[in-house]
């Protein structure tokens, strides 16, 4: 037992070492505080010892490998517990289902405990340490966590950095009045510094949540708020802040976590005069989180989310010798294919994942179509300017186009924070219903169905094509449609991204298997198409990868190499016949038919792809 602990020891002091001189002086930078540096430390090494014997085999292993989540095999899936399982323990028992679905990343959407009615789907936290009571206990996560370790599937959280629940214990106290409390958030007892941040600081929900400040008449203080009233932002200029939420990411990771989802992370400092976004300091603490992880628990991920333009979003990998997140959500390049969907143009994205292809192989995208949150259209309108594309009818377009209100759109779904004034807003609904799936049922017609079935395997075929991490959004691989009933619940109507949120229905389920049917050819056509992925070494990490030009601006055209083998995937955007002009030499094998063919002027029909190769 000595020597072991021994040896545990000599391990937590050597990755301390590594990082020591760097991380206290970023700490002394920010805080210039000694003492509270020191307590992080000594908080370090009892999260390590307290960490389980297999967390800490589980370290090592990666830290040999540390490239692993770079792997062609890696497939995740976002989910809600509750929609999906009822509960951690029902997950734990649909782990096969994961299974069959090939993933291998599950991404648990927010389940810590949050005030019901003013949860903001779970980003508004009251406890860090303690789980939302309908959907288990942390001794549940812990199981579910180890039990998806036995089936090599990792386990990914959100953790919200940037605020808490107004019903969290610091807030409460500082609601009653204690300074130290108070210190923690944004207070401020008149207008003047409030109205100030206002003039500089843009409004996230300006129809729903308009303001940055919220007024607590009880107290006679304005508390900055951000996102919404009961979601009180953090001081991070207080280091007790930092050490604080330090240790409850330490906590939570020892339950198992595998990748940690930073929730927000360009908000977390304020500084007085700025936007409040992508401050310097907000690279500081990101870095600092990243050696912390790897003293403690280097086995572990972290994911920003970063819902900005690409240039603001690569600083947030920092560089090769300081590295800050492993991760980051390739957000510009979902809502541009959304709009080559409603255009039928592919040559913004074409552009958009040229600037992707050429930046540094070790950066890791997660790729997906939707997530649980609505799709907003920050474009990249200077490149369409020459096109004859202006910004806000071009915004009117496409959410017109989305929610069925154009002649031959096929897509359902509604608006989310629908402002009059700037006449802008985002989009809510499922994959599924975005490509027809829901109107052609709804229709009972078979040739339309056909068609938005062809879509939506289109666009996961070509998700699958990107270099980096494929997301299934849970119950995309069944063709989910979307969920009205959450108009006649009185704590979500008014938040329409409820629409693709909701339950899980398990008997779509029952047709996986069977092809003729719309779950079963979306299920079976995904499961062949993950494994030629995995099996296809272009799909290597390493491997170099172009877009290629088929003179035709709806046809998108993929081109990957590596060791001298190459892939061609080829994706219609438009529901019209279409031709990809190409001469390419050689055969190439089509890889879900086996057949052989020249790439030579090849027809395609509307929505369809192909994937070659040599």
């Amino acid at each position: 037992m000595e020597k072991r602990e021994k040896k545990n020891d000599n391990i937590f002091q050597h990755r301390l070492e590594k990082h020591h001189d760097e991380l206290r002086w970023l700490y002394m930078e920010l805080y210039q505080n000694g003492d509270m540096f020191a307590e992080l430390c000594s908080q370090m090494y009892e999260y390590y010892n307290c960490r389980s014997k297999k967390l800490k085999e589980r370290d090592l292993k990666r830290e040999k490998g540390p490239d692993w989540y770079h792997g062609k095999d890696m497939l995740g899936m976002m989910l809600y517990t509750d929609n999906f399982a009822g509960n951690m323990k029902g997950v734990k028992e649909k782990i096969p289902y994961l299974k069959e679905c090939n993933i291998n990343c599950l991404h648990l959407m927010p389940f810590l405990d949050t005030p019901k009615g003013r949860s903001d789907g779970g980003y508004a936290v009251a406890d860090f340490r303690k789980v939302r009571p309908d959907l288990g206990t942390m001794k549940d996560l812990a199981e579910l966590t180890e039990k998806c370790h036995e089936e090599d599937i990792n386990v990914c959280m959100d953790f919200v950095m940037n605020h808490t629940s107004e019903d969290h214990e610091w807030a409460r106290r500082a609601r009653a009045g204690e300074g130290e409390y108070m210190s923690r958030y944004f207070f401020y007892d008149n207008e003047e510094i409030p109205g100030k941040y206002e003039k500089t600081v843009p409004q996230v929900f300006p129809t729903t949540a308009p303001g940055n400040f919220t007024y607590l008449p009880e107290t006679g203080y304005y508390v900055m708020t951000t996102f919404y009233p009961y979601q009180w932002d953090l001081n991070y200029r207080n280091p007790r802040v930092f050490n604080e939420m330090m240790y409850n990411f330490l906590y939570l990771t020892n339950q198992g976590i595998d990748i940690v989802r930073i929730d927000a992370v360009p908000y977390i400092w304020k500084e007085l005069g700025t936007t409040c976004r992508n401050l310097k300091q907000v690279h500081t603490i990101v870095r600092m989180m990243r050696m912390i992880a790897e003293i403690v628990c280097p086995g572990v991920l972290l994911l920003g989310e970063v819902v900005m333009e690409p240039e603001k979003v690569v600083p947030y990998f920092g560089t090769v010798e300081k590295p800050e997140c492993h991760m980051l959500y390739n957000v510009t390049t979902m809502a541009t294919t959304w709009n080559s969907i409603a255009t039928g143009d592919i040559r913004l994205l074409k552009k958009q994942m040229d600037i992707v292809n050429q930046l540094p192989k070790q950066y890791v995208f997660l790729n997906y179509l939707r997530c649980h949150d609505d799709i907003g259209w920050g474009l990249d309108y200077e490149t369409m300017k020459p096109w004859g594309i202006k910004e806000i009818p071009h915004k009117r377009y496409l959410n017109n186009y989305f929610t069925g209100k154009i002649q031959g759109s096929v897509s359902r779904g509604e608006l989310y924070n629908d402002d009059p004034v700037t006449q802008d807003a985002r989009f809510c609904g499922t994959t599924a219903s975005m490509c027809g799936i829901e109107k052609a049922g709804f229709e009972q017609n078979e040739e339309a169905m056909n068609t938005a079935v062809r879509e939506d395997i289109m666009l996961h075929a070509y998700m699958l094509t990107q270099s980096g991490i494929p997301m299934l959004y849970s119950g995309d691989e069944l063709g989910q449609v979307n969920d009205y009933s959450y108009k006649n619940d009185p704590e979500k109507c008014a938040d329409s991204r409820y629409i693709h949120r909701g339950k899980l229905p398990w008997e779509l389920a029952e047709d996986k298997e069977d092809v003729t049917t719309v779950q079963g050819n979306i299920f079976q056509t995904l499961d062949r198409l993950e494994k030629i992925r995995r099996q296809e070494m272009t799909f290597d990490k390493d491997a170099d990868v172009y877009t290629y030009d088929v003179h035709d601006d709806s046809i998108l055209c993929v081109l990957r190499e590596y060791k001298g083998r190459r892939f061609f995937g080829i994706f219609n955007f438009s529901n019209q016949e279409k031709t990809a002009w190409m001469q390419e030499k050689g055969m190439y094998r089509n890889l879900l038919t086996g057949e052989k063919a020249e790439l030579k002027d090849i027809s395609l029909s509307g929505y369809e792809f192909r994937w070659y190769g040599n």
